[in-house]
């Protein structure tokens, strides 16, 4: 009996290396794929969105299958197009504004900061700062003077190169901007051939699957399309609404580039803990210096708004769209971020969207019934 008991528990290692390797080579098999095939996998991924609206304009008004086909990818293709046009157009124009006065808001910012120290050496504030200054020769408080403009300067020429480092960046993602033209073709042209076939396409795929692990392949494809699309939608409708948000109160505030600002707001409205107050603090701490309190009050209501109508509307939203608990989805984005950097701010949620997916499948079940076997039996 022991022996018998041994013998299989070595069978359970062996399936759970078996397991383990499976799980290896499917994720080589993807790394390797993805870079040399993303454009057709987008094309599939838009033929499966559009494969039920395409049915039932063949089914129900009797449209031949390439006409509802290319209808509805059209409608896509308009779409997209739209949106890209109308918000690169300002983006761009904006960008480019906004590189040319940075080095004076920089330099501004500088002089503010140094004149605030300055002074604050000379306050009343410091008084025993101020009387061991009074007591340095000349020469040394003009060093001291040379040393804070010097350190000023360096601050402000640092600030000016990350800032100009991230908009470069931004306009190399706009430069870019033919490159994914070409991708977008590759994509449509795939999605309308996969689409026209998809059924022997997606019946050959299943037939070299059992039909219990076609199922189940099945369930897993509409719970991650489901979870992906409402999870696509929650995060599109939460950055639109602080985009709009920001964009209005800036418009009302008169301030300049609102467009391009709000638009970075939502953007960086992804980010975990940072969000919006990575553009709104720096901000009113520079209006402060300015002595712009009218702004700076205006901005500090403005940030408040979004705070408090992201923190109300999140959980509503992700839980509605989703189906996810918010604690799940925040640890999802924290270990994303901390795994793969910003990438992680989508690959952490996509990946709980399919664990979740895979769980209410069972296939962690069966893997785990797999891995567990036929218990031996007894004499």
């Amino acid at each position: 009996m022991n022996t018998t008991i041994l013998y299989h528990r070595i069978f359970q290692m062996l399936r759970f290396i078996l397991v383990l390797v499976g799980l290896y080579v499917i994720y080589k098999a993807l790394v390797f794929t993805t870079p040399l095939l993303y454009p057709f996998l987008i094309g599939f991924i838009i033929a499966y969105m559009i494969n039920r609206p395409v049915n039932a304009l063949e089914e129900r008004f009797h449209w031949p299958r390439w006409l509802a086909i290319s209808a509805l990818l059209v409608v896509v293709i308009i779409i997209i197009l739209g949106i890209a046009t109308l918000l690169v157009t300002q983006v761009v124009i904006e960008i480019g504004k906004l590189t040319e006065m940075l080095p004076i808001y920089i330099d501004q910012l500088s002089t503010y900061a140094k004149n605030f120290f300055t002074q604050s050496i000379q306050s009343s504030l410091y008084e025993r700062f101020v009387s061991l200054y009074s007591s340095l020769d000349a020469s040394y408080q003009e060093k001291i003077h040379d040393t804070i403009g010097r350190t000023m300067s360096g601050l402000a020429t640092a600030g000016t190169n990350l800032t100009k480092i991230i908009l470069a960046g931004i306009q190399g993602i706009l430069s870019s901007l033919p490159n994914a033209a070409t991708v977008m073709v590759i994509s449509i042209m795939s999605a309308f051939f996969i689409s026209k076939d998809y059924d022997k396409i997606t019946g050959k795929f299943r037939a070299l699957l059992p039909d219990e692990y076609s199922i189940k392949g099945r369930r897993v494809a509409d719970d991650l399309r489901k979870a992906l699309i409402g999870f696509v939608k929650a995060q599109l409708t939460l950055i639109t609404i602080t985009a709009v948000i920001v964009i209005i109160g800036l418009l009302v505030l008169q301030v300049r580039y609102a467009v391009s600002i709000g638009l970075l707001a939502g953007l960086v409205d992804l980010m975990p803990y940072l969000g919006t107050g990575t553009v709104f603090v720096p901000w009113i701490a520079y209006s402060v210096f300015d002595h712009d309190y009218k702004l700076v009050i205006g901005l500090s209501v403005l940030y408040a708004i979004v705070i408090i109508q992201r923190q109300i509307m999140e959980p509503k939203i992700v839980a509605t769209n989703v189906g996810l608990d918010p604690l799940l989805t925040l640890i999802a984005l924290f270990v994303g971020l901390k795994l793969f950097g910003f990438i992680g701010l989508i690959a952490g949620p996509v990946l709980l969207v399919v664990i979740n997916a895979l769980q209410n499948a069972g296939v962690f079940r069966d893997t785990w019934e797999f891995i567990k076997g036929q218990p031996p039996s007894t004499p």
